[in-house]
């Protein structure tokens, strides 16, 4: 039996989420090697060399004129601006503070695309948010330290949250005209070419690196990059821009089981309750309220005490 599209966008959010909240622990080990902009370099050329294998395999042609708008614009914004503020972000404050303030995103996301998209806000959709974001600040509270913040990490950490809000919605349109591996790849190469700047840095850093740091810079254009992308572009394609946003709300509550299970960093009891709030908003914000079925019509000429009355679903 095949499998609904719907289903089908549910399982591609699901792996660019999982895959997304790999990033994290990947990036905390190449980002000791890498310099900010060397590591998201590195990570794009890496992704942008699987993604074009892939497109010659399927004998995938260029993007049509329509989606090149947005592509270039959440090539520039997300794949190039949002990546490299974020490694330099990470390098400045502690993970809990920068997975609080990143996380302001879907919260962008979901006004940018009213706003500019159209989309609609149903009473679910913000319910959820509203939850998401509290188990968001309950996990960056919970994992912050003691003064260890920085007003620079702060600030980058918003400039990568507007860049990943303004990247989304400039890509949903797109999407429209585009696949979502053409927009995938051209996306990533768009990135690529405006991070080729930090050429130097990513020889310089290569050739000082331990092999784990680059399997793992590696690692993040293969899966989190390259995967990762187009199954969200694949899933957006199918839902809209404030809905897909909130999803990505499950990330921090992943990261820090990842970070539970492979760096041996136990989260406390309000970490865990925060995380649980994280998933519980995901899922209120993609359920959908049940509709009762349609009364049946009347038969013909049948009296008032004949029909059947429509079944509650109170």
């Amino acid at each position: 039996m095949n499998a609904s599209p719907s289903r089908l966008a549910a399982g591609a959010a699901t792996v660019t989420v999982l895959l997304w909240a790999s990033a994290f622990v990947s990036i905390r080990s190449a980002g000791a090697a890498y310099a900010p902009g060397a590591l998201a370099l590195g990570r794009l050329l890496s992704g942008a060399l699987a993604l074009g294998v892939i497109c010659l395999l399927r004998r995938e042609g260029l993007p049509p004129r329509a989606a090149w708008r947005g592509i270039a614009i959440s090539g520039l914004l997300w794949f190039g601006f949002y990546m490299v503020v974020l490694n330099w972000g990470e390098q400045q404050v502690d993970a809990g503070t920068a997975a609080l303030v990143v996380n302001i995103g879907p919260i962008l996301i979901a006004l940018l695309s009213a706003r500019l998209l159209g989309d609609a806000m149903p009473p679910r959709l913000l319910a959820g948010m509203a939850v998401s974001f509290a188990g968001a600040v309950t996990v960056g509270l919970s994992m912050s330290g003691d003064g260890g913040s920085s007003v620079l990490g702060v600030v980058l950490c918003l400039l990568a949250a507007g860049a990943y809000a303004a990247g989304v919605v400039a890509q949903k349109p797109a999407l429209g005209a585009a696949s979502a591996l053409q927009a995938t790849t051209f996306g990533c190469l768009v990135g690529a070419v405006a991070c080729l700047p930090f050429a130097g840095q990513l020889v310089h850093d290569a050739a000082r690196a331990p092999v784990s740091a680059t399997l793992n810079m590696v690692y993040l254009g293969v899966f989190p990059t390259a995967l990762a992308f187009t199954t969200w572009a694949y899933a957006l394609a199918r839902t809209t821009a404030s809905r897909m946003g909130a999803t990505t709300y499950a990330v921090p509550a992943l990261v820090v089981l990842m970070s539970w299970l492979f760096l041996q960093e136990v989260p406390g009891p309000v970490t865990l309750v925060g995380g649980a709030l994280c998933l519980a908003g995901v899922a209120v914000s993609r359920s959908r309220p049940r509709t009762p079925p349609p009364a049946p019509a009347p038969e013909p000429h049948a009296t008032p005490e004949q029909v059947p009355a429509a079944e509650s679903w109170d």
